[in-house]
Parts: C-alpha cells; structure tokens; sequence
C-alpha cells in the first residue's frame, strides 16, 4: 500500500514539473525561432510602486477596428485573432489587416480581444499580444522614460505561429 501511495506521489510531482517545463519552452519558441521585426510603440507608465520598473507599452496595432475582423459580428473577450503586419519604407512593420483566421504567410502576430469598445467614432476591439509591458532594472528604466517621452521602436520576435515575444524597446535611430 505504502509503494502506491510513493508511487502516485512521485507520478504527480513529475508531471507538475513538465507542465513548468512545457509552458517555460512555449514562452521561449518566439525567442529561439523567431523572426526579428521592429515596430512603433508609445510608452504609456515608466513606472509602478507594486510591479517594479517597467513601461507599460501601446501599439497602433493594440486596437483594431471590428469592421476589419467581422463585419457586424459582435466578438467575445478572449478569443483568438490574427493581426499581419507589412514592412514600411522607414523600416518597421505596421499594420496591414486583421483576421480570425491564421493567415499562411507574411509576419503576422497572435492576440486575443481583451475588451471591445467604441474608438475613435466607431466600433474597436482593444488585442492583448504578450508584450505590453517592458520590465527594466531602474537605470535603465529612469533611462527609458527620458528617452521615450513620445515614441520608442520595440524589437519583437515573431515565430512563425504568430507568437510574439519583446525582446528589447530603444529610443528611435
């Protein structure tokens, strides 16, 4: 009876330990197989008492109109859409269209709808990716905030999945 009870006891810490495992090597995909991009971002909060230093940061791509994703279907917070991005002549990847379906090619980027709400005169659903926040030791973070009082250029890594990563924010080139 003792040897069962080992047994199921070891069977559930191991599996405990590779769901960790597993879930640190999905976060990690983007950052060893990704592709590199640069895009505009706008700090919104340089700094919070309770989550250290960190930006808080937006992208013109945070919020994309729902006439792009569905027409008149009424979208639910959570769900999975798909945002692709095209290279601009300066050299950062912007906007290009929005969808519920994977697109097959191109650099795209996986969100889901964190709130839907009226922007800018017309119907919006505002897209969480994964790399609004940007955690920094203090110097660098006081240094950020001086540095990106308007915009900044964060770098991304994009696997081919969609799944993105931040990997660094600098002042613009």
């Amino acid at each position: 009876m003792k040897r069962g009870v080992t047994f199921a006891l070891g069977a559930a810490i191991a599996m405990q330990f590779l769901l960790l495992v597993g879930m640190y090597v999905q976060a990690q995909i983007p950052l060893w197989n990704g592709e590199p991009i640069r895009v505009k971002t706008i700090p919104v909060d340089p700094r919070s008492l309770f989550r250290g230093n960190y930006a808080r940061l937006n992208y013109d791509f945070s919020r994309v109109k729902a006439s792009d994703l569905t027409g008149s279907k009424r979208l639910r917070e959570g769900e999975v859409v798909y945002v692709s991005l095209k290279k601009s002549t300066t050299g950062l990847y912007v906007y290009s269209a929005a969808s519920l379906k994977k697109p097959t090619e191109g650099v795209f980027l996986k969100g889901r709808i964190a709130s839907g709400n009226r922007w800018r005169n017309e119907q919006a659903y505002r897209i969480k990716y994964g790399i609004e926040a940007y955690f920094a030791p203090k110097e660098k973070a006081l240094q950020l905030e001086r540095e990106l009082r308007d915009s900044g250029i964060a770098e991304l890594m994009v696997a081919p999945s969609g799944q993105v990563r931040l990997r660094n924010v600098v002042g613009h080139d």
